[in-house]
């Protein structure tokens, strides 16, 4: 079973509907029983970091998520979710993050169009399970932050928007995705797939 924690920010609708078609059990969870016994976790996200962190704390779940985490089981972090997983973010203000990967978020600063908003083509960094038989191609961001983790190796894939801006993170079982991967065509259900096949259980 997989966990999509529900923490009121976030697009649950459609990770559910995507680990169905590649299918998995979905299971929308806010309670920490259901949480803790799921084969793998994602944390959604569509908001902003202060607001988000602020709800997790509400409701408990920034250290029920913690303590996922330290399970050794996978965990994805979508979207916001991905930016929660670093130490700190500055949206509306200084605002502590789950403090899973050394990092901060920060605005993108410049002449450019904010936000970052569209098509752009991942580059893979690092070698990763979530890359497994996948070559680099597009997916679709929609985003006024991005990450900076502190560990190079951390940094598994980047796209360039007059930078080079962090895409997918991770680090043990914990792995974060910049943008929606079951909004970014085949691609993006690919990486989301090899991200399922980390939870051990076979499709149905």
């Amino acid at each position: 079973m997989i966990a999509i924690i529900d923490y009121g920010m976030g697009n649950l609708h459609s990770v559910s509907k995507a680990i169905e078609r590649l299918g998995y059990e979905a299971v929308l969870a806010s309670d920490e029983a259901a949480i803790m016994s799921a084969d793998a976790a994602i944390l959604p996200g569509v908001g902003a970091f202060g607001d988000a962190m602020q709800n997790l704390r509400d409701t408990g779940l920034d250290e029920v998520t913690q303590r996922y985490a330290a399970s050794g089981k996978p965990l994805l972090g979508i979207c916001l979710g991905m930016q929660l997983l670093f130490t700190s973010g500055e949206e509306h203000g200084a605002n502590a993050g789950l403090g899973l990967l050394p990092g901060s978020v920060i605005r993108f600063e410049g002449s450019y169009k904010i936000p970052h908003m569209g098509w752009n083509k991942l580059e893979f960094r690092q070698t990763s399970p979530l890359f497994e038989g996948l070559t680099e191609g597009h997916v679709y961001f929609v985003h006024s932050f991005h990450a900076r983790p502190e560990r190079e190796e951390h940094l598994l894939a980047t796209t360039d928007y007059y930078q080079h801006v962090t895409a997918i993170v991770g680090r043990d079982n914990i792995y974060g995705m910049q943008f929606h991967p079951e909004k970014s065509g085949e691609l993006g259900m690919q990486l989301l797939a090899n991200f399922l096949k980390l939870s051990g259980r076979p499709q149905a």
